[in-house]
């Protein structure tokens, strides 16, 4: 007994992976645009979206949680693994099957014979060498990979949706810009035309006028083709059908208002690895790949099976009291499959250092997403101030070059420079805006959201 007890010990040693370990990863001690942050514990609220204070955008991201077929099809794994889990768990549990049979045979010496029975089956394939635990650890994993999947999913639906609908307003205030900016170059010109026949003003000025109309009219309908395309690709993360677009009269406001942004408590780069949905999909990746490496290593020793079978006989039903009945026990023994199961386990070795080393990568890429958007946020909110003396310096030459020319004392040269110079001004101005606005966008996603 102890020359077989010795040697079951040792492959039941050497058929251990090792228990799960989170992969290692090195992580700075601070971020290094993140000085003009609150240095906080991350405290994003769940629905962080609404720290824009803009109630079109809270109902448009609550459509989209609701409605939206992917995040619909990414619960949907959640309850498939979740019955997975016990799935797996039925494998290792002691199957009973139940058989009732009814026989009858002719021969010219006897004549008809019956036989009836009743026979139920018991199996049960025991796991020695963890097989069982490896299995029902990597569909736990894989649940939990899930569900952070899942969150994954919502953050970047809601990111993208806020991000989508900022674009839609720049576009909305771009074509608005545009149309005034038309109007009014409309109405000069016509000023200019009625004077021109009077001999006040020059066949040139007439022309360079027109000219400056139709930049603006050219411009007009590239912005509505845009507010169009946003809008429609705002109706599919939404979920629904593609409908007519009807701006909130507020809905501009964001871009215009010098309202005070959100100031977001950044934590410590540690926090982002409880945070991120990517991260932690990516940690059970890893854990499960490591359950299924064991699960190849077990597949390499043998197997134990329990088979009992048993019932009651008789040659009529009255008579079935014959009690007949059998166990058996089996030890499987791989010897020779040209190497398969050896293969598979070293197959297994590798998508695990996969999952290892797409986690690493995965947490490099969280840090520098979060990295671009405190840079991105910093540099924008001085680039927004300083733009907006910009916008003020080019408005007031605007009206100083046209109320020159009037005096003549100058050219309808200047006053073309100064039109444009202001129309692009005002154009950069809210791209910068919507830009600014989409950076604390992807600050909230880089930091997890708010799951």
């Amino acid at each position: 007994m102890k020359k077989l007890l010795i040697p079951l010990i040792a492959v039941t040693v050497c058929s251990c992976v090792g228990r799960f370990r989170s992969p290692e990863v090195e992580v700075p001690a601070n971020y290094l645009y993140g000085a003009e942050f609150n240095p906080d514990t991350v405290n994003i609220g769940l629905q962080w979206w609404e720290n824009f204070g803009d109630t079109t955008l809270n109902r448009l991201v609550e459509t989209a949680i609701a409605n939206n077929r992917d995040l619909q099809v990414a619960y949907s794994r959640i309850e498939q693994a979740r019955q997975n889990i016990g799935a797996v768990r039925s494998q290792f549990l002691p199957s009973l099957s139940f058989d009732a049979a009814a026989k009858a045979d002719y021969t010219e010496a006897s004549g008809i014979g019956q036989s009836y029975s009743v026979q139920p089956a018991l199996s049960w394939e025991i796991s020695l060498f963890g097989a069982a635990h490896h299995t029902t650890e990597a569909a736990r994993a894989q649940f939990f990979a899930t569900e952070w999947a899942y969150r994954g999913v919502m953050l970047s639906l809601a990111a993208e949706v806020a991000t989508t609908y900022f674009s839609l307003l720049q576009y909305m205030n771009s074509l608005r810009i545009a149309r005034e900016t038309y109007r009014l170059r409309y109405e000069s010109t016509a000023l200019i035309d009625s004077l021109f026949r009077y001999g006040m003003y020059s066949a040139v000025d007439l022309q360079q006028a027109r000219s400056l109309a139709a930049q603006a009219a050219v411009d007009i309908p590239a912005y509505e083709r845009a507010v169009a395309q946003t809008a429609l690709s705002l109706d599919v993360l939404l979920g629904r059908n593609p409908q007519a677009y009807r701006p909130d009269p507020a809905d501009s406001l964001l871009l215009t208002a010098k309202r005070l942004l959100p100031d977001i408590p950044i934590g410590l780069p540690s926090a982002l690895l409880q945070r991120r949905p990517d991260i932690a999909e990516a940690y059970y990746n890893a854990m499960e790949a490591h359950a299924r490496m064991g699960i190849a290593r077990a597949a390499q020793f043998p197997s134990l099976s329990l088979t009992g079978q048993g019932g009651l006989f008789g040659t009529t039903i009255g008579e079935v009291n014959n009690l007949v009945w059998s166990a058996a026990v089996s030890l499987t023994e791989p010897i020779f499959a040209f190497g398969q199961k050896r293969k598979n386990f070293r197959m297994a070795r590798e998508e695990n250092l996969q999952a290892i080393l797409t986690y690493q990568q995965t947490v490099i890429n969280a840090f520098s997403d979060v990295e671009k958007a405190l840079a991105a946020i910093a540099t924008y909110r001085r680039q927004a101030e300083r733009y907006a003396g910009l916008l003020d310096a080019a408005a007031d030459i605007r009206a100083m070059t046209r109320q020159l020319y009037l005096n003549g004392l100058t050219d309808y040269l200047e006053v073309i420079d100064a039109e444009r110079t202001y129309y692009s001004s005002q154009l950069d101005f809210v791209s910068i805006r919507a830009e600014r606005l989409q950076s604390y966008v992807q600050l909230y996603k880089a930091l997890g959201g708010g799951w």
